[in-house]
């Protein structure tokens, strides 16, 4: 059982994140006591997006390369089209996926962060759900798409739009709460 104020998460994000995906996760989590980590390409702002507004920028607490997962509880991938879509082109940031499903860590996506989830190859027989034209390609991933507000199945957590924030935050924090805690660094 793990703590969530001695909990430690990863958020990875580029420009073009969702802002209310990035933010209102982080925040609660933080007021929450928990320690988080925004990791992006570099460490320069990136760029938030309200819908199809620029929204908010971020400095990022480290970059893709600095990352360490062995030191995080659980990784959060915000959605907006831009910020998934890139990051899934860089090599780092789909092995830092990968590497939280092979140490079995929750791993939580939401509206178009399950683009990352399908590059990194782990949700075949997976149940899971994200922003609705991502669907498709989570069928044909492998995936067992749900119409739901949040499905959590096993270590995988997945939302489908900013409103369902609060249900993507609880299943976030739960998931934590069941998990092994990872070593003080």
């Amino acid at each position: 059982m793990t703590d969530i104020a001695n909990a430690r998460f990863l958020i990875i994000s580029t420009d073009g994140f969702e802002q209310s995906e990035l933010f209102e996760p982080r925040d609660q989590l933080i007021a929450a006591g928990a320690k988080v980590d925004v990791a992006s390409p570099e460490r320069k702002p990136i760029q938030g997006m309200k819908h199809d507004e620029k929204g908010a920028t971020i400095t990022p607490d480290l970059t893709l390369d600095e990352v360490d997962g062995s030191l995080y509880d659980a990784l959060i991938i915000p959605g907006g089209v831009a910020n998934p879509d890139a990051l899934r082109l860089n090599e780092t940031a789909v092995n830092i996926v990968r590497d939280f499903f092979d140490a079995e860590k929750p791993v939580a996506a939401i509206c178009h962060g399950p683009w990352m989830l399908i590059e990194a190859d782990v949700v075949e027989d997976r149940r899971v759900t994200s922003w609705p034209s991502l669907r498709t390609d989570l069928e044909n991933a492998g995936g067992i798409v749900e119409d739901e507000e949040v499905v959590v199945d096993g270590n995988l957590i997945t939302s489908r739009k900013p409103g369902d924030i609060p249900a993507f935050i609880a299943a976030i924090r739960a998931a934590v709460a069941e998990a092994e805690p990872v070593p003080a660094a």
